[in-house]
């Protein structure tokens, strides 16, 4: 609270003091005393009374001269006189109570005034929270970021775990909030913002927390949506705050969670309008950073998992100086998570961490917690002592496939399209070298819309894949729609999501990693930056080749998808046999695991060594394209993430 504040409530106490006083000279100057009325009748009688003022049940007077006891003005209750004559016969002291009317005057107007100023601020205080003014009127430029300190926080490097990268580059703030003259000994600065960028559920918050804890500094965690508000200058008002309370605190750490909520590019997806609150909140954010010298100890963290959209300013050398990755984790760091997440759950001894990574290509940190959470629910469900191996698996099926729902009931006609589809997937994928081994295959349906799916289990992560890899990606997704062609003679809706997969395969392959030779080394698709594979608005992209390059795009794309069926077709009608035979099993099995796949791969290993399938590759004609022809597309057009189902 400043000075001038205080003045003026010391003026209102004064006023409100003076005005007590001369209330209580006023009503001391008209005060009357009670007395008996049998008193009266004494004073009457002894002529001492001067004049008297009678009211319907009272009588008030003066006295002529003063009492020894100071009586000077009376006030009585009027007594009937015969029942006073009946109480002066026995001797009996008697007197009238007189009611001052002050109290109850006082209390019929204030009692109400204050009901209604209560109400009045009940609903005030109502109608504030639910437009996000929770401090009332009075508080609704503070800043509502709460405030940890470090017994609050509870959180360490050691419960951050699968990101080492990161966490080193966040050792080297602990430490100079720890000691920030050692770092200042050669003339370095530290960087006054650091941005953690990475996909949602990679332990982003959890970082910042654990730097917290670390340093034991207090923290200010807020986020980004919580600065914007209906009043244009609110946001702004609680970013001035913010840093004004933090550097109160200093040394300490302000952490604004979901940045991107705040500080989108000026200027950007503008197609809605303009937003001059959010633009007055990020500039105020910008002097903000500007205006703060990092030697005090005041570092400012922040997460977004879309870069991409944050605008320029914000990123430049001097504001947000460090941008550090805090990726998907690989085997490595899902295997030191899951030791962190499974401390706290009760494990059988048949279960290893390392099956247990395998298992979960792609998986974040928040993916592993919530699939430890599942098999622990599962192995409650079915009254065990301990989570088993086999209780982590069928929660990866559900968190990758879906719930089962056995009480979808199949004809006996989709049944067996449904089991011929799924076998069409496994039977290519064990046929072709170099694919990712077939974990399970279930006609069980699950989820929204699958009928049945096939899981396969990547032995090692993979960053990079050759031409021939993507193709035989390709033929392994169409193999469930090959296997209708081969044993039905006809094409079902069920290949729907395995066409879409295969597409956006073949279109990359053409559009953005220039594998078409008459296409030429050359990128038809100029996406935005997205850094972290975030899916961009379809269609928002620069056509720069002519049409007839759009048209021999058009020819390579139906290629490849022609390529990839016939191979899948040619591959299916060698191992008919295998199968049919293999149909009849799951059919009546519903599920293949372990015993049953290794007995298949046994089957087409002995198939292929008897004779291999030739595959036909379409031929295509000669289109002639521009030496120059360039383009550009926003669609992602990444391949299926290992260990997705196919259905």
């Amino acid at each position: 609270m400043d000075r001038k504040a205080q003045v003026h409530i010391w003026y209102v106490i004064i006023a409100v003091s003076g005005l007590l006083f001369l209330q209580g000279f006023y009503q001391k100057s008209k005060e009357f005393t009670s007395i008996p009325y049998s008193r009266f009748q004494q004073l009457l009688d002894q002529n001492k009374i001067g004049d008297i003022a009678i009211a319907q049940n009272s009588i008030q007077g003066t006295l002529k001269e003063k009492e020894k006891d100071g009586l000077d003005k009376f006030v009585t209750t009027r007594v009937d006189p015969d029942f006073a004559a009946q109480l002066d016969k026995h001797h009996v002291t008697y007197s009238g109570v007189v009611k001052s009317a002050l109290l109850s005057d006082i209390l019929s107007w204030v009692v109400p005034a204050l009901l209604f100023f209560g109400l009045w601020m009940f609903v005030i205080r109502r109608f504030a929270q639910k437009q996000g003014m929770a401090g009332g009127l009075m508080s609704i430029g503070k800043s509502r970021a709460k405030i940890f300190v470090e017994k609050d926080t509870k959180v360490s490097f050691a419960d951050v775990a699968g990101v080492d990268e990161a966490k080193a580059e966040l050792k080297e703030v602990v430490d100079f909030l720890r000691n920030p003259q050692e770092y200042g000994r050669l003339g370095a600065r530290m960087p006054k913002g650091v941005l953690l960028v990475g996909p949602p559920g990679t332990g982003k918050t959890l970082l910042a927390r654990a730097v917290a804890g670390e340093a034991g500094v207090k923290f200010f965690s807020i986020s980004g949506s919580e600065f914007v508000e209906m009043f244009v200058g609110v946001g702004a008002a609680r970013v001035r705050d913010l840093f004004q309370e933090a550097r109160k605190e200093a040394p300490a750490i302000i952490f604004i969670d979901e940045l991107d909520a705040l500080g989108r590019a000026r200027g950007a997806f503008a197609m809605g309008g303009g937003n001059d609150e959010k633009e007055q909140t990020l500039n105020q954010l910008l002097v903000e950073l500007d205006g703060f010298d990092p030697s005090t100890g005041l570092i400012l963290l922040a997460a977004t998992n879309r870069p991409e959209i944050l605008d320029p300013a914000l990123l430049r050398a001097g504001r947000f100086d460090r941008q550090v990755l805090v990726d998907r984790p690989d085997k490595r760091g899902r295997i030191d998570i899951l030791k962190v997440h499974l401390k706290q759950a009760k494990l059988s001894d048949d279960v290893d961490v390392e099956q247990i990574a395998a298992l979960t290509p792609g998986f974040t940190g928040a993916d592993l917690a919530n699939l430890i959470n599942e098999a622990a629910l599962l192995a409650t469900r079915r009254s065990a002592d301990r989570v088993h191996l086999v209780d982590f698996t069928a929660a990866v099926e559900r968190i990758v496939a879906g719930l089962e729902k056995r009480n979808r009931i199949l004809n006996p006609m989709e049944h067996r399209v449904v089991a011929y589809h799924e076998l069409g997937h496994a039977i290519v994928a064990m046929a072709l070298p170099d694919q990712d081994p077939v974990h399970k295959i279930s006609i069980i349906p699950r989820g929204i819309g699958a009928l049945g799916y096939t899981i396969q289990r990547p032995t090692e992560d993979r960053f990079l894949m050759t031409r021939d890899e993507l193709e035989n990606r390709m033929a392994v997704l169409l193999g469930g729609r090959a296997s209708e062609e081969v044993v039905f003679h006809h094409l079902s809706t069920g290949a729907a999501d395995d066409l879409a997969k295969a597409t956006d395969i073949a279109r990359s392959m053409v559009l953005r990693y220039g594998m078409d030779k008459h296409l030429g080394h050359v990128t038809y698709a100029r996406e935005r930056q997205t850094m972290l594979g975030v899916p961009t608005v379809p269609g928002m992209h620069d056509e720069t080749h002519s049409e007839e390059t759009e048209r021999y795009i058009d020819h390579a794309l139906r290629d490849l998808m022609e390529n990839a069926f016939e191979r899948a077709v040619t591959i299916l009608k060698h191992h008919r046999n295998v199968l049919e035979k293999t149909a009849q099993v799951l059919l009546q099995k519903e599920t293949l695991e372990k015993d049953d796949l290794e007995a298949l791969r046994v089957q087409i290993v002995a198939d292929k060594h008897a004779k291999s399938p030739r595959t036909r590759r379409t031929r295509r004609s000669a289109v002639h394209v521009p030496a120059k022809a360039e383009a550009a597309s926003e669609k992602d057009m990444s391949t299926s993430e290992p260990g997705e189902p196919s259905g």
